[in-house]
């Protein structure tokens, strides 16, 4: 299938999103869009398959003109889209999700569960994943689900496949084995259409890539006539000199010491510590209790024993609201349903967590509210027309500023970041990373869990791997390799 996308516009209100943006996919081929948050790369793509309407353009496919009224009508004609925020039904069983609006019957009108199983078997097999099929989708991790959302694109027998950030709740395994499954679909003519903010997978995998910058199409050349430094220039409009800021970290006290923190069938006798203006990387293999040993921490989870110590003092975390009466923040993994109220405003957002700062006798101040938000706002670079936009009608990365904003604005001792920088582009991860630098200076302490290595290594003073729910060593800034901690995280000495 050939897609070829010319001069098309797209407007929400006053918000111009897209001014005259040119794209064409060839069969067989897989394509790279990039760009920062907020750039248009996901309303593009929501036009191709009829989630929007263009305002202008013209979309031809296979040498026709064509616009789908939906992504229904867009799936039949064989084209599939992942989005970036799962589309998962968490009460339902992992194998309703993959044939939700496409079950299988018989001739009576039943389901033809054994039938669906086996198909879907094949499917998962196909990407080497192993899911309970006949267990709720919601009790699978954020990895697991992605997985869901790829298996079910395959089994559309697309010809086209649209992924966007595809990779940002993987492992490295799992990265690699999903690269197979791409090249597998080059060789039967699929094409695909890659949205990604990791450059090593554009290189890897990718065959032309596309650049975007506000609402306009900037580039497009092959992937052996560009660089690394090229893309991001283009992307950004202006250099980058590091892509991770020097730090010169002076630990001062100790922040926070957990010993023996348990939770059984999660982790099993945790014992490490981190010091005011410390990063402390955590790593590890997906599924090896790196978020659960911080939602315990933050009173999400429950705890079966160990010992928390702020500031040297014991303290009972038994929910949240004790987390942070203590000074803790945390960033969690799923902005969109643990981080964001998505029909509330930005504003009201980051106002959540910091009522107390700008109220008086149970009354809030406006004004003092504004300038609060405002200066969140204006210091994150939170691409927006108003603080009373809504979150859900953000970008993925201005979202998880704004879950960053909420947080910062308590002034905590502790912030637990689990994933700050998934789905988030080169220029934004570089602003996270020098507000993490800022905040550290200040005397904060960081929990930073991250499943991309490069990120690990660039921004953490020391980093404790963890494998199985033990924590399998610790490493010095001078002493972390990748090797060195791909081999504790496998369980290696």
């Amino acid at each position: 299938m050939n897609i070829q996308m010319n001069n098309i516009h797209k407007s929400f209100g006053t918000n111009r999103v897209l001014s005259g943006v040119d794209f064409d996919l060839r069969e067989g081929e897989v394509h790279a869009l990039m760009g920062e948050n907020g750039a248009g790369k996901s309303t593009l793509m929501n036009i191709l398959i009829g989630l929007h309407a263009r305002d202008e353009g013209i979309i031809m496919i296979d040498g026709k003109e064509t616009y789908f009224a939906n992504p229904k009508e867009a799936e039949r004609s064989g084209i599939a889209f992942i989005h970036q925020e799962l589309n998962i039904w968490p009460e339902m069983t992992v194998l309703d999700n993959l044939f939700i609006g496409k079950e299988m019957t018989n001739k009576f009108g039943w389901l033809s569960t054994k039938e669906m199983k086996a198909l879907a078997q094949e499917q998962l097999d196909r990407l080497s994943v192993s899911l309970p099929l006949l267990s709720e989708a919601g009790a699978c991790s954020v990895g697991q689900q992605q997985m869901i959302e790829i298996a079910k694109a395959l089994m559309t027998r697309a010809r086209v496949i649209v992924m966007d950030e595809p990779t940002a709740a993987l492992t490295e395994r799992e990265i690699q084995k999903l690269f197979e499954v791409i090249r597998a679909l080059k060789k039967e003519g699929v094409s695909i259409v890659y949205i990604s903010h990791r450059m090593e997978e554009i290189f890897a995998i990718c065959d032309r890539i596309t650049i975007m910058r506000d609402g306009r199409t900037v580039d497009t050349k092959d992937i052996p006539e560009t660089n690394f430094d090229e893309v991001v220039r283009k992307m950004v409009g202006r250099e980058l000199t590091e892509r991770y800021p020097s730090r010169h970290p002076s630990p001062g006290r100790k922040v926070l010491e957990v010993k023996g923190l348990t939770r059984q069938g999660w982790f099993e006798n945790v014992n490490f510590d981190v010091h005011e203006g410390e990063i402390v990387g955590f790593s590890g293999l997906m599924g090896s209790g790196r978020t659960e040993m911080m939602r315990s921490l933050f009173g999400l989870d429950p705890l079966d024993g160990g010992e928390v110590i702020m500031k040297g003092h014991p303290v009972r975390i038994r929910k949240p609201v004790d987390a942070v009466k203590h000074g803790i923040g945390f960033i969690t993994e799923d902005r969109k349903d643990e981080g964001l109220i998505l029909d509330f405003s930005i504003r009201e957002n980051m106002a959540l967590t910091n009522l107390f700062s700008f109220s008086n006798k149970g009354f809030i101040s406006g004004a003092k509210e504004k300038d609060f938000v405002d200066t969140l706002i204006k210091r994150l670079q939170i691409k927006t027309q108003s603080a009373e936009t809504a979150a859900g009608n953000l970008s993925g990365g201005n979202q998880q500023k704004v879950v960053i904003a909420k947080w910062v604005g308590i002034g905590p001792s502790l912030l637990i970041l689990d994933e700050p920088t998934r789905g988030v582009d080169v220029g934004a991860k570089r602003e996270i990373y020098q507000l993490m630098n800022e905040l550290t200076e200040r005397g904060v302490a960081i929990i930073m869990v991250s499943s991309e290595l490069p990120e690990v290594l660039g921004m953490s003073d020391r980093i404790v791997v963890v494998h199985e729910g033990r924590i399998a060593g610790e490493l010095t800034r001078e002493e972390a390799t990748q090797e060195n901690i791909m081999t504790l995280a496998t369980g290696g000495q």
